[in-house]
């Protein structure tokens, strides 16, 4: 179901992303955004044409200077410096709404005392705050201390960037308590728009797990195939990147890469999987909500947005009542294989309901997902008309 916010629109209105070159999380945020509203242009500082949404592509799109640098669209995250200048060039002096999508960078956009700026972020930068080291020891001795540098004058930009925005609006719960830590600010919180209706129950599920998604080394794709290999369980693995070659070699006869495949595709293999294997710890997490819509149980770490996404079997209190998966605490391969083998010792006591676990996934439908912000965003607009005197505090979510 597509929200209209009717009663807004008259309203002028831009939308900021920090680039438009797949359709990940973040790019869905933006259509199910541009839904809501028809008139609104957009803005990105780089963006691939064929990778935008049919839906996308009827909004007046305009990029920054960085994408007619040769080389500016394959390699925009290099162009890392550049980026606040480039933001900060957009003329946005024409709208009375702004609402960036932040993970890295978006918000630092420069507006006017009369436009009301909502930030919803998926992230503050992982690669300047709390993953700096992971990914300063990726590069080479000699590129580490030029990323420090610039590391180090992006996060005054980057702090300094959140006081130009009127309200934060996080993801997740875990997400809101990292823009506490690094902006020293409040958000609501509202869950990503997920496609839980395209999901469906299969009645007889084929015997193998499943891990989606893009193969680098922070999502711990490693611990999955360890654990699939070692215990001789099927496994799927669906999704390119940098890290795909060094899995392959660690990978046992049974488990199998696929690569990159079609929404068709990755539907079918979901909806005859046994359970998805999820152990990284992410922001929110899309794919272990896409899984549940397809009624799946879900064996993940406990940490971050998963803890908010998945109803474990279990808790301090003792065995919870109709759960959507299991987790693991203990980051390792052992920590993984002894969650697989409780999850297939509660799976034959039938604990493991797919049509309850499909419901559970609809409170994070596209359709909710955009009412919540449809009241936040007449709350704020509120406030901001009347001198923002609720801003620090946050403005409620709730519908």
């Amino acid at each position: 179901m597509t929200t209209e916010v009717t009663d807004l629109a008259g309203l002028r209105v831009a939308i900021v992303h920090y680039w438009l070159v797949s359709r990940g999380g973040g790019e869905k945020v933006v259509e199910a955004l541009a839904e809501m509203f028809p008139q609104a242009d957009l803005f990105s500082l780089i963006a691939i044409q064929e990778a935008l949404s049919p839906a996308l592509q009827k909004h007046t799109l305009r990029t920054s200077f960085i994408q007619k640098i040769p080389g500016g669209r394959k390699f925009h995250r290099y162009f890392l410096p550049l980026q606040p200048l480039a933001l900060e060039q957009f003329d946005l002096s024409g709208y009375d709404l702004v609402i960036s999508s932040e993970s890295g960078p978006a918000k630092g956009v420069i507006t006017s005392s009369k436009t009301c700026h909502i930030c919803y972020c998926h992230s503050p930068m992982r690669y300047i705050w709390d993953m700096y080291p992971d990914y300063k020891l990726a590069f080479s001795p000699m590129v580490r201390p030029a990323f420090s540098l610039v590391a180090h004058y992006l996060r005054l930009w980057d702090r300094a960037s959140a006081d130009r925005v009127d309200y934060f609006v996080a993801n997740s719960k875990f997400v809101a308590s990292r823009i506490r830590k690094f902006y020293r600010r409040d958000s609501a919180v509202i869950y990503p728009p997920v496609a839980v209706s395209t999901g469906n129950v299969l009645r007889v599920a084929e015997d193998y797990y499943i891990a989606i998604g893009r193969l680098v080394d922070y999502k711990r794709f490693d611990l999955s195939i360890e654990a699939c290999t070692k215990l001789n369980k099927r496994l799927l693995v669906i999704g390119d990147g940098p890290s795909r070659k060094a899995l392959q070699r660690a990978a046992g006869p049974t488990v199998t890469f696929l690569g990159e495949v079609s929404d068709g595709e990755l539907r079918n293999h979901l909806a005859s999987s046994r359970a998805l294997l999820f152990p990284g710890e992410e922001d929110f997490g899309i794919v272990p909500v896409e899984a549940q819509s397809f009624g799946k149980p879900v064996i993940a770490y406990a940490s971050g947005g998963a803890l908010e996404t998945v109803r474990a079997a279990f808790s301090e209190e003792g065995e919870i009542e109709n759960p959507t998966g299991v987790f693991f605490q203990n980051h390792s391969v052992s920590g993984l294989t002894d969650a697989i083998l409780r999850f297939e010792a509660m799976e034959k006591e039938g604990k493991f309901r797919p049509h309850t676990i499909r419901q559970h996934a609809k409170q994070f439908d596209k359709s909710i997902f955009q009412l919540r912000m449809a009241h936040f965003l007449r709350s704020a607009l509120k406030d901001f008309r009347a001198g923002g005197e609720h801003r620090a505090a946050g403005i409620s979510a709730a519908s």
